[in-house]
């Protein structure tokens, strides 16, 4: 995140992507993390979308899911899509966390508030208890604060990120 993109946000949109900037700088494995609507929107991201074909053609891995911002919100909200519906046939109550540990590298998913949800993406390496800590820490500080409004303010703000019109 740079300074010019949270350039003209309200004080709690800058806070989130300081909040986001922070989890994903001081937590070591992090790779790339979401935030996501209850609709599936990305609404902020440690990703600024663009997919790093430079660095794939030197043979570097991207960082996370194809590079790709929208691939990482896709991902997180089908899963929590899934985990939704699971919990409401097995009638235990509300989803909190969901993590998916793979060969090469794990996914947390955890809710924030009204349906939202916070998607991680962590290197194989990473400590998962570390990584759900802070996710926890991160949707403490940011559930009170995601209003319909700051959705929707989040959500104008990368949408004009990502069609070039950015302030």
């Amino acid at each position: 995140m740079t300074a010019s993109s949270t350039f003209g946000l309200s004080s709690e949109a800058r806070n989130l992507h300081w909040l986001l900037t922070n989890l994903v700088e001081e937590v070591p494995g992090i790779q790339s993390v979401a935030v996501v609507s209850s609709d599936g929107l990305l609404l902020l991201s440690s990703d600024p979308g663009r997919h790093d074909a430079a660095r794939e053609s030197l043979g570097a891995k991207p960082a996370g899911p194809r590079g790709s911002a929208a691939d990482l919100a896709t991902i997180v909200s089908g899963i929590g899509s899934l985990t939704i519906g699971a919990a409401k046939l097995i009638g235990f109550g509300g989803v909190k966390h969901t993590m998916i540990a793979m060969d090469e590298g794990s996914l947390f998913v955890m809710s924030i508030s009204d349906g939202s949800l916070l998607g991680v993406h962590g290197s194989a390496d990473c400590d998962m208890n570390v990584v759900a800590y802070h996710m926890a820490l991160f949707v403490g500080r940011a559930g009170h604060v995601l209003t319909p409004e700051l959705r929707s303010e989040l959500r104008r703000s990368l949408e004009s990120e990502t069609t070039g019109s950015g302030r």
